[in-house]
């Protein structure tokens, strides 16, 4: 029966071993028993196909009159084969058996004899049996997995006689020309994508010589026609009955070139010089911004929304290389322009807030929320963090290119001001953030739950202020101390301001050393390029720095005058009467700390009423300020960590992380991440903050970190804990790189980390 010789067959081509009989026997053994469609009309219209059930009815509706004469013993296959299967099972395992032996073929594992043999069952089947026809003709069958399957076959088809010929099949390219002119006329157009998406995806996977010349033959007689194809698609009427639904066909259509555009992006880097059809989607990005703007699906708009993001985190190859920020290949640095300048021509037409973001389809596996989950009113959070990196980054690169301060800054505050207010209506602030959340606290928020997000937008936003700094630095005319002051107040307003941000990050992560290690050594974010810029910058602005934290400190309400505290204030505060000394300690922090004039944003200056009203929004009440230091209480305690293990010079000790590692290397790279444990006392851990004991604790202890001696004035939490952090994150590296496991030379940045350090003992010495 045919099914057991199929089996066997497919067993066979698995192991790579030689087949036992002819090829003419084997080529006819996979012949698909489709009806061909006439002689130069591959049009993929809809033909009759075998029946779902087995028996004599599916032979008799099937021409045979194709197979070859010397397998005359399987023209009636399908007539005796077993009820059990059905000639689409048998289909499906023709299929199969066509995509295996095609990557067989190729494969330089397989022996070259039982390669050859292949090929000779490949030539009888486009020779004698029109295969390609044949597959052709499945790409628009109502069955979705057969024309999926067909899609796979005849993709694989026509990049093996690419790389062997070194030809195009004529009739694949007809069939492909003729559906995309058609549109939306024609029929077999979602196939017609798919295939083509299929092949792009085998050419990227040959090493990048060879692929570049694979794709100039398969995409430069379709490059005009995708050109205009992309025109048609995506300026059709999408209000229209056919995009109610994501399973129609006109979505089908939609969601297939939406894989192509992907796959033709990815292609890009293979060639130095871009087809036109590479570079579509940048050059008239407005079409894809008007699109996600229409009625169409919730499920095409996430993709679009998706593939944008894609777009502004591409790299050419040689970028990716050499690991440098911006584009050096013109065309490319050309087509990020061009899309920069389309996105946040929208955004300043407050587009952002004209799309809705659906809670549902987030979920994993289905549309529906997770038992006890409750989704209403919630925000996709994986579409609000694209959209906003998509802005972040048209913002990054259309300042990047601008040569004067005046070209940009209107531009760039009205976009963030749009982003800003993107990210209240669909963010998340967390339970311990204040109600009216800092600008520079939405980064860290929006983007915590996906590290390579959140770094890929905390870089964008350090270059837009370093690029600003410059302009500024270039400028002819030094900028008086009013205009100086104006200027930080607008880097907070507009949520940029680089020691904020990081300042936030730390807060969420309870200032984990550990976690800043695994950025380092993870090779998913851009964060050791991130912390480069951002060290270097601290150098620069090391009172800028101080001044943010002493902001943070006061509003946490652990900022303290010079005054120690008496006894009576350090006794332990019961839970009923904390809130109130929260807000006690607010109010004298108000009154008794010295104004920052460093940092205008934080301290109004009287006639700045810009100034004075962020000052009054970002003031805490009573609940708020009990809230923040619960949120204070929350954060690790390394105070209270025991010590796991005692090195063999007794002067170190191990801390446990908070992720585990799955390999060995991780093991080790988690048992060396420590700190110096120090029995003097001058112990600068005695000095951290650490949360409120219950009641009857002695009295002496309590609040004693916060102001223990005459001699700091005042203390500094916030401060210390920053560069405790990073300080610990230098101690743990340079102990990884002393023992040849750390995964890349940190020199640059252990001397960055060690200057850090040397600024901040020099405002505190020992």
């Amino acid at each position: 029966m045919k099914i057991s010789l199929l089996q066997q067959m497919y067993k066979d081509v698995l192991a790579g071993v030689p087949l036992a009989r002819e090829s003419h026997h084997y080529s006819s053994l996979i012949n698909l028993c489709v009806e061909q469609p006439p002689e130069g009309d591959e049009s993929c219209h809809q033909k009759p196909l075998p029946s779902p059930a087995g028996g004599s009815e599916s032979h008799q509706d099937t021409d045979m009159s194709d197979v070859v004469a010397a397998a005359d013993d399987l023209s009636n296959s399908f007539a005796n084969m077993s009820s059990s299967f059905c000639p689409r099972e048998v289909m499906l395992l023709q299929l199969t058996l066509i995509k295996m032996m095609l990557a067989k073929a190729q494969s330089q594992e397989i022996e070259l004899h039982t390669r050859q043999q292949y090929c000779e069952i490949f030539v009888l089947l486009l020779k004698e049996a029109k295969i390609d026809s044949k597959l052709i003709h499945l790409l628009g069958c109502d069955d979705r997995l057969l024309s999926h399957m067909a899609s796979q076959s005849l993709a694989s088809l026509v990049y093996f006689q690419l790389k062997e010929e070194d030809a195009l099949n004529a009739r694949w390219l007809r069939s492909s020309l003729g559906a995309l002119l058609g549109f939306p006329g024609s029929a077999g157009v979602p196939g017609c994508l798919r295939t083509l998406t299929a092949i792009l995806k085998e050419t990227l996977k040959d090493a990048p010589g060879a692929a570049a010349g694979v794709l100039k033959k398969l995409l430069a007689p379709l490059d005009a026609v995708l050109e205009g194809f992309y025109n048609a698609i995506l300026l059709h009427h999408f209000d229209s009955h056919h995009y109610t639904s994501p399973y129609s066909e006109a979505a089908n259509t939609l969601i297939s070139f939406i894989d192509l555009l992907e796959a033709l992006l990815a292609s890009r880097m293979e060639l130095e010089l871009p087809l036109r059809c590479q570079r579509i989607l940048f050059l008239k990005v407005s079409y894809v911004l008007n699109i996600i703007n229409s009625s169409i699906p919730y499920v095409i708009k996430k993709k679009f929304i998706l593939l944008l993001k894609k777009c502004v985190l591409y790299k050419s190859r040689e970028d990716a290389k050499s690991g440098s920020l911006f584009l050096q290949t013109p065309s490319l640095c050309e087509d990020m322009l061009a899309l920069s300048n389309a996105v946040l021509q929208v955004v300043n037409l407050s587009w952002l807030n004209q799309i809705p973001l659906s809670g549902k389809s987030s979920c994993f596996g289905s549309s529906e929320a997770a038992p006890g989950h409750d989704s209403q009113g919630a925000s996709d959070q994986t579409v609000l963090r694209a959209l906003s990196l998509v802005v972040l980054k048209a913002l990054e690169f259309k300042i990047h290119n601008s040569a004067t301060e005046a070209e940009i800054k209107g531009d760039f505050e009205s976009s963030m001001c749009q982003l800003l207010m993107f990210w209240r209506s669909h963010g998340k602030p967390s339970p311990q953030s204040h109600p009216a959340v800092h600008p520079c606290e939405w980064l860290s928020l929006v983007f915590m739950e996906q590290d390579d997000d959140m770094w890929e937008a905390a870089k964008a936003l350090l270059l837009i202020y370093l690029k600003f700094d410059r302009l500024q630095c270039d400028a002819a005319d030094k900028p008086s101390q009013k205009e100086e002051e104006s200027r930080k107040f607008l880097v907070h307003a507009g949520g940029y301001n680089p020691h904020c941000i990081f300042l936030f990050f730390l807060e969420k992560i309870a200032f984990d050393s550990t976690v800043l290690l695994d950025f380092l050594i993870s090779s998913e974010t851009c964060f050791l390029e991130y912390l480069v810029r951002y060290l270097k910058l601290l150098g620069k602005e090391w009172q800028q720095f101080v001044d943010v934290c002493t902001y943070f400190d006061s509003r946490h309400g652990t900022f303290r005058s010079v005054r120690p505290p008496h006894r009576e204030e350090r006794s332990c505060l019961s839970g009923e009467s904390l809130p109130n000394a929260v807000c006690e300690t607010e109010a004298r922090s108000a009154m008794c700390s010295a104004p920052c004039h460093n940092c205008p944003v934080f301290t109004a200056q009287q006639g700045d009423n810009g100034a004075a009203a962020w000052n009054r929004s970002d003031s805490l009440t009573a609940a708020d300020s009990a809230a923040l230091l619960g949120a204070l209480q929350s954060l690790v305690n390394y105070d209270s960590s025991e010590d796991s293990e005692v090195e063999s010079d007794g002067k170190e000790c191990l801390v446990n992380t908070k992720q585990s590692p799955s390999n060995n290397e991780g093991e080790v790279r988690r048992r060396e991440t420590g700190c110096s444990c120090r029995d003097d006392d001058q112990n600068p851990r005695t000095s951290q903050v650490s949360p409120p004991k219950p009641k009857g604790c002695p009295a002496s202890s309590c609040w004693t970190c916060m102001a223990s001696s005459d001699k700091i004035a005042p203390l500094r939490v916030m401060l210390y804990k920053s560069t405790k952090c990073l300080e610990e994150l230098q101690e743990a590296i340079s102990r990884l790189q002393r023992r040849n496991l750390f995964p890349y030379n940190p020199s640059a940045l252990l001397k960055l980390l060690s200057h850090v350090e040397k600024m901040s003992k020099s405002m505190n010495p020992q």
